[in-house]
């Protein structure tokens, strides 16, 4: 029930004083403690982490140094992940500034750092945008090359997705260039502009479903081959294709090749070529029109054909990493290089999960960078294969094949590296793709029946995705704080129903709420609170806030964990940073010991059944127990008591003597919108008091805030 607002004030003078007196109706918070119902035991050192990305150039050397640094570190995360922002973006990342070409003389090709660390400090990696790259849309600012309007220019698959490389038929791993005409138009042919490597056999294709191929619409459609678009002995140069002898309405088109020429690329003969086997598999593609061809022969294109994202947007299965050294680009960001990190102080010293490019790189690329690392001696935890290959559209037994050439060639170079991924964007439920042959969509159970099919299994000995629940919202309501528990149990429940090992861990490798994250209240740290604690009472193995560095003068979404000026000078503590605070410090010990963590249940609820208190509780090192109760109720304190019970010895347990009350809420976070930006006052600390246990106390929960109960409980 809720508590009128005068037994509310009265309930907290009271409560502050005699902690044991029962002047309200009390909800209850059950913590099940049973011994043998441990839901996770974690270390939050090794567990309660942040995510580090690629940052704006030029800041690195700022973020990363003192004082800002001391104060990033006082929010009390621990360890760290290093993300890897450039697969986003569609380039080669040269993590080693230093290394070789695969043609040396011209300065192109393929790109290998040096494993060998010299007395030369890597402070800064760069990125080069793939000239060969066939997305319209995504990070960054790039554009395909199949509908840019240039002869000359062309889109190219990935050579380690071919038989030369897998060991494995082309067919097995066909690759796909995709065209999306903006609405249903009627067609009836197409214009395919091959370059060299071209497809000998393709089938042309139409998306039956009104949903777009991905996401909601994967399994909302079928991909129908028209009834002309069959090919099986292409000869390649510039192909019209009369694909119906009709008019159909259709919006999403499809090229899906099984067969290469591997033909030579004599694009340019300068800079490709017969030379370097890669140049010579795959499938590529100067240009695609789509229109209506009429009955004397001419052809009506409906493409927009430009340099940019205005273009007739495209996306293709793969994309080869050839890159050349004119393409690097130092004003995309810097990712930030691995001396400085890791010498910076940014990782406490602590294992550090660290990536390899692996969709737009080579096996022998990553395998240098980890053998590079292991030779410095830094502390690695575990090696993140890739970054979101689901989000690249990538199918999953072309990802699998490409996680079993990189993992021999690491393997190769440092036996004992552990590798995971993929890591998984964020999402609410299953990442599907287009059936294959028996009708299986999950992209995690066909990655999983991949390797096994391989004898692989062993190679996957971790699983990682991502938290976004409202990423692509401006803005979110109150009432969306209400849903998080569940989204994540239900979200940790389809892995495992979808062939995730159950003796392998999973680590959410960078998350937040998303979008809309705003200061004007403390619900986004109410947020991160529920969301830790659910995130690891479902079994996580660890878990990293994103984005850990400030942007300065950000005053919402990601990048507001602190705030400061241009000259990098603290401007003050947004809720997530004081959140981040209560959890790290107060509701955990920042040690390296193992907490058991508990189920606890609360039937603090509202009329239509919402849970307004959420309770997440760990008996820590130092023998205290410690519960961490969520107030997502807006408007309204709630008194609460608390019970262990012990199914096993049938008896409940309470807190005894004096326990610790620690709170973050609104009287401890205030905005005050006037002025240029707002500010905040006070911005923190959490208030700190200390009320009496007892099986009959009743702790008062302010309204929209954390709060810790710790202390004894009595045998």
């Amino acid at each position: 029930m809720r508590i009128g607002r005068r037994t509310r004030v009265l309930a907290v003078y009271l409560a502050g004083l005699v902690g044991s007196a029962n002047f309200a109706v009390a909800q209850k918070v059950v913590v099940d403690s049973s011994a043998s119902h441990v839901v996770n035991t974690l270390s939050p050192v090794r567990s309660l982490g942040g995510a580090i990305d690629r940052l704006r150039t030029g800041t690195p050397d700022h973020l990363l140094t003192d004082p800002l640094l001391k104060e990033i570190l006082n929010a009390g995360w621990q360890t760290v992940t290093y993300r890897q922002n450039t697969e986003l973006m569609v380039e080669a990342w040269h993590w080693n500034p230093n290394g070789a070409w695969s043609n040396a003389k011209r300065q192109e090709g393929y790109f290998v750092g040096n494993s060998e660390p010299t007395g030369e400090m890597i402070r800064h990696s760069w990125a080069a945008p793939l000239p060969h790259r066939g997305f319209s849309r995504g990070d960054g600012n790039g554009w395909s090359r199949l509908t840019d309007g240039d002869p000359q220019s062309y889109w190219k698959s990935d050579p380690y997705l071919t038989r030369a490389f897998t060991g494995e038929d082309d067919a097995l791993h066909p690759q796909w260039v995709m065209i999306d005409l903006g609405s249903k138009v009627d067609v009836n042919a197409i214009r395919i502009a091959w370059a060299d490597p071209y497809a000998r056999r393709y089938s042309v294709q139409f998306w039956t479903g009104e949903l777009e191929p991905f996401y909601d619409g994967t399994t909302k459609g079928t991909w129908q081959t028209f009834p002309l678009g069959t090919v099986t002995e292409g000869k390649g140069g510039t192909v019209t294709l009369k694909l119906v002898s009709w008019m159909i309405p259709v919006r999403y088109i499809r090229i899906w090749m099984t067969e290469s020429s591997n033909t030579c690329d004599s694009h340019d003969s300068a800079e490709h070529g017969s030379a370097d086997p890669r140049n010579c598999v795959g499938y590529a593609i100067n240009e695609l029109y789509v229109g209506a061809l009429t009955a004397n022969g001419e052809f009506n294109d409906y493409v927009t054909h430009f340099p940019s994202r205005e273009q007739t947007v495209t996306w293709p299965s793969s994309v080869d990493p050839w890159h050349a050294a004119s393409d690097l680009d130092e004003s995309r960001g810097d990712q930030t290089g691995f001396d400085f990190f890791f010498t910076s102080g940014v990782t406490r010293g602590l294992p550090t999960m660290i990536p390899i490019a692996m969709l737009y790189s080579t096996p022998e690329d990553a395998a240098n960078e980890i053998a590079y690392l292991y030779k410095r001696h830094y502390p690695i935890s575990w090696i993140e294969m890739g970054e979101e290959a689901d989000g690249q559209h990538m199918l999953p037994e072309d990802y699998g094949a490409l996680y079993l050439q990189f993992a021999s060639a690491i393997h190769k170079l440092v036996p004992e590296a552990k590798l995971g991924g993929p890591p998984f964007e964020g999402t609410f439920g299953d990442v599907e793709v287009w059936p294959d042959a028996a009708g299986k969509v999950s992209w995690l159970g066909r990655f999983v029946d991949y390797l096994k099919a391989h004898g692989r299994l062993n190679d996957f000995t971790f699983f990682s995705f991502e938290h976004y629940p409202y990423q692509d919202r401006p803005t979110y309501s109150w009432g969306d704080l209400y849903p998080e528990p569940g989204y994540v149990s239900h979200i940790v429940q389809v892995w495992k129903d979808n062939g995730l090992p159950s003796n392998i861990p999973f680590f959410m490798t960078e998350g937040n709420i998303g979008g809309g994250a705003g200061p004007s209240s403390v619900k986004s740290g109410l947020w991160l609170a529920d969301y830790v604690g659910s995130m690891m009472s479902a079994g996580a193995g660890a878990t990293y806030y994103f984005h850990y560095m400030p942007s300065p003068r950000q005053f919402g979404g990601f990048g507001s964990f602190l705030w400061i000026d241009e000259n990098y000078h603290v401007l003050g503590y947004p809720p997530q940073y004081l959140a981040a605070q209560v959890i790290t410090k107060e509701w955990v010990q920042p040690v390296d010991a193992p907490h058991r963590l508990f189920k606890a249940s609360s039937d603090v609820t509202d009329a239509a059944g919402t849970v307004l208190v959420t309770a997440y509780a760990v008996e820590r090192p130092d023998g205290q127990w410690s519960v961490m109760l969520v107030n997502r109720d807006q408007f309204n304190d709630h008194a609460v008591k608390l019970s262990f019970a012990d199914s096993e010895t049938k008896r409940d347990r309470y807190f005894s003597g004096h326990v610790d009350r620690i709170t973050l809420g609104s009287a401890e976070y205030q905005w005050h919108p006037e002025g240029t930006g707002g500010h905040a006052d006070p911005d923190g600390p959490p208030s700190k008091s200390s009320v009496a246990g007892g099986a009959e106390a009743l702790y008062q929960i302010p309204k929209a805030s954390i709060t810790v109960l710790r202390g004894h409980v009595a045998p």
